[in-house]
């Protein structure tokens, strides 16, 4: 028989016992947390979302959910989200544009005090890994608020078959007028072969990206150093009776609804002679599983116009930011760190089952990678060269008082870049003048110059 305090001690330390477990418990529910993640429907995001498991296997007390959205769709949502603080998403996919400016708005989480404190993550992640004009561009007052998932600039895709076919051969640095004669020999709508394919679909990000790197080479931009508006200027008109006749006549129909995605897909069906876009599409056309034109596929520099060489290369970055009002903000830490490390990249490839379809222009190290130079050795250099060169300080002819190649970095740009690529869409659909175009666009531009408190 146990003596009273032999029994004592057994409820007491029993009553220990279940008080730990309890707590145990309770720390571990409180240690799982849930993240969404609002981010663009490109297929290197895709790839990302079917990547959650390997992600889970790292971190398998964080749960992940996933808004996917058209970019046009992406950009309101979010925007909405984070300048209202409302905090459905705990990660966001932000481009180079928006991120020093909702910075210094503080929408954002600065991520250097993050990488403080977990040191040991810090060193494996290796920052300085990063190519310093990607990391630059999501840097504000030393601080980095976001991570680069994939940076690219843009370059001319061709089909060297199609070329070999009309007798046509691609220079390494072709003009626009080179280009639209190029187009015309291969145009046989009849075969379901159109000459060239370019962003139609309106948006800042979607055909104003394409056409304004055609208005920088045509000796245009946006605004002159008093703020004034110049998109009626004969640089303008020029560029925009350029790329209407052009996609007009050698284009696929409906070219007002092709974004990258669209075109993406005509290209790698074989349905496109040319395709001038972001150089991240050089893996996507590499790659057996997607693309029926990967022993056809050639590559050169983005076209330049009569008016300068500057500003064909544009360039941009999707990344990984924090919102500041999200509520997880340690877990929202591991997923973009983790999706924008080496590590990632590594599993990209063996997912894909080749280093040509890894996330792009982020890394030193892929670039130095044995296996990325076999694999991606057509294109690896032309797209590293793009991105180093392309000057968003010098992209323009004549001077301007903004920064950007294929935007403007201002604010109020997002909604005047939408405004002018319906406009532009107009004019290419035929429901408007490319005149009525442009005059509209001045306006627009005009009034956002003005009610911002640029123009003086």
């Amino acid at each position: 028989m146990q003596s009273i305090s032999q029994r004592y001690s057994f409820k007491r330390s029993l009553t220990l016992a279940l008080s730990l477990g309890t707590a145990a418990l309770l720390s571990a529910a409180s240690a799982a947390s849930t993240i969404t993640i609002a981010t663009v429907n490109n297929p290197d995001m895709v790839t990302m979302q079917g990547l959650t498991g390997e992600f889970n296997k790292k971190y398998p007390d964080i749960t992940v959910k996933w808004v996917v959205l058209p970019e046009n769709e992406l950009r309101q949502k979010i925007t909405l989200d984070v300048a209202s603080g409302a905090g459905s998403f705990d990660v966001a996919t932000v481009g180079a544009y928006e991120v020093p400016i909702w910075a210094k708005n503080g929408w954002l989480d600065p991520l250097t005090p993050l990488f403080a404190k977990n040191a040991a993550l810090a060193k494996s992640y290796n920052l300085s890994d990063l190519l310093p004009s990607v990391r630059t561009a999501l840097t504000l007052k030393g601080n980095l608020y976001a991570v680069p998932f994939y940076a690219e600039s843009s370059m001319t895709f061709y089909n060297k078959a199609l070329f070999q076919k009309a007798g046509v051969t691609m220079p390494a640095q072709p003009t626009w007028q080179q280009i639209q004669g190029f187009a015309a020999k291969i145009h046989n709508p009849s075969a379901g072969v159109y000459g060239i394919c370019m962003r139609g679909l309106p948006g800042w990000g979607e055909n104003m990206a394409v056409f304004t790197t055609m208005v920088n080479t045509f000796g245009g931009r946006w605004f002159d150093n008093d703020w004034k508006a110049q998109l009626n200027s004969p640089a303008w008109k020029t560029a925009l009776n350029f790329y209407v006749d052009t996609l007009t006549k050698y284009g696929p129909p409906g070219a007002t609804s092709n974004g990258f995605t669209e075109n993406l897909t005509l290209m790698s069906q074989g349905k496109c002679g040319m395709w001038i876009d972001a150089t991240v599409a050089a893996g996507f056309l590499s790659d057996p599983g997607s693309s029926k034109i990967v022993n056809t596929v050639g590559f050169a520099n983005a076209p330049v116009g009569p008016g300068t060489p500057r500003g064909n290369n544009w360039f941009w970055s999707w990344n990984l930011a924090i919102p500041k009002s999200s509520k997880q903000e340690d877990a929202a830490f591991k997923f973009i760190t983790w999706a924008t490390s080496k590590e990632y990249i590594a599993l990209v490839a063996k997912a894909k089952g080749t280093w040509a379809s890894v996330p792009p222009g982020t890394r030193t190290s892929t670039y130095s990678n044995a296996n990325y130079k076999k694999a991606a050795g057509a294109f690896s250099s032309l797209v590293l060269k793009s991105i180093n060169e392309a000057d968003v300080t010098k992209a323009t002819k004549d001077p301007v008082p903004y920064t950007g190649i294929q935007f403007v970095a201002i604010p109020e740009f997002q909604a005047l870049g939408t405004q002018v690529g319906q406009y532009i869409a107009g004019a290419l659909s035929g429901q408007s003048t490319v005149d009525q175009a442009l005059k509209q666009a001045q306006d627009a531009a005009n009034k956002v110059a003005k009610d911002g408190g640029y123009q003086k």
